[in-house]
């Protein structure tokens, strides 16, 4: 609870930052004038980033479990709908949750395909980053969060490949309990890494994973124009190199955990990225708002129109049942 109050009290002081000095009347005037086949345009590949993400985590659940289209489709969306919905990012355990129900998968195996996911997305952008960092000034503070994150996401593949190499070794890690409490808890430890280990099936299998991270690098690009067209729908001067900047400055910025519907950081990342390349604090508000409204609204559609296929209760990620760890 005090991480959702500190959460919420952040997201109140980055709207106001957003906000100050800001003349209304402009902003909405400027929404009023953009492009609408430019923001069709944008739509549609944010429409087709969810698509191709559904497809890789198939791709990676399926050491694991095959997983049909529909299914991964449906509770791929329910999922970003809680991510968007729920706050403290907890909205994070609800697809392995919903996989792990209805293909009778261990909740930890799922779990371990969800964690490479993230290291694949870190991974492909960070590799981006190393191409266009060369290309243009950024500010320090950017490079030094890239740094962080380089730094987070080579231990994140060093503890990957130790989870395959050493598992007899992580398997056994329960033996480091108090001994009173490895009657009633090292069997469930055990299987639980066990299981763990299993979502990292796909890394030894390295034609899948080249195919899966050249399906990264499409989403991450595809994101990038998605971006981009909304500039020309505002008639915006700026480069994809720019679009680029404000999605990576947006990654940083919605990591922190905020309101839910991360409101508040992704309008004041889209501001503190679109002015570095000029734009008047309005133009990047107006920009703001729309890309939320857009992002955010096509997770809150798909979502809610695949949630009947995929119920749960908040209540479910706070229980994890022993028989299915």
């Amino acid at each position: 609870m005090k991480k959702i109050i500190l959460g919420i009290g952040l997201s109140a002081v980055l709207i106001y930052l957003s906000l100050r000095g800001i003349h209304f009347q402009g902003v909405a005037d400027s929404i009023h004038r953009v492009s609408l086949p430019y923001v069709l345009l944008s739509l549609s590949m944010m429409f087709l980033m969810q698509v191709l993400r559904s497809i890789r985590w198939g791709g990676i659940l399926r050491p694991v479990v095959k997983v049909d289209p529909f299914t991964l489709f449906s509770v791929s969306n329910v999922g970003f709908l809680a991510i968007v919905a729920i706050p403290a990012r907890l909205g994070e355990l609800v697809r392995p949750l919903l996989i792990s129900r209805k293909k009778n998968v261990p909740m930890a195996a799922a779990l371990g395909t969800i964690f490479v996911e993230r290291i694949m997305d870190t991974f492909t952008v960070l590799l981006m980053a190393g191409l266009v960092i060369p290309l243009m000034p950024l500010p320090a503070w950017l490079v030094r969060s890239v740094s962080i994150m380089s730094a987070i996401v080579l231990i994140a593949v060093v503890l990957s490949g130790l989870f395959i190499a050493k598992r007899k070794r992580f398997e056994g890690i329960d033996r480091f309990i108090p001994k009173s409490l490895q009657s009633r808890y090292a069997g469930q430890i055990r299987r639980m890494i066990a299981h763990f280990i299993d979502g990292f099936a796909v890394i030894t299998d390295w034609k899948r994973l080249g195919g899966l991270m050249i399906l990264s690098v499409t989403v991450w690009i595809i994101d990038v124009l998605a971006i981009y067209a909304l500039f020309l729908a505002f008639g915006y001067s700026l480069s994809p190199l720019a679009a680029f900047v404000l999605m990576l400055i947006l990654i940083v910025g919605i990591a922190i955990p905020t309101a839910p519907g991360f409101v508040g950081n992704w309008h004041y990342a889209c501001i503190l990225a679109l002015t570095l390349f000029g734009l008047e604090k309005a133009d990047a508000l107006s920009f703001a708002i729309l890309y939320h409204a857009l992002s955010v609204g096509i997770v809150l559609v798909l979502g809610l129109a695949f949630l009947p296929f995929n119920r749960f209760s908040p209540k479910d990620l706070q229980i994890e049942k022993p028989d299915n760890a």
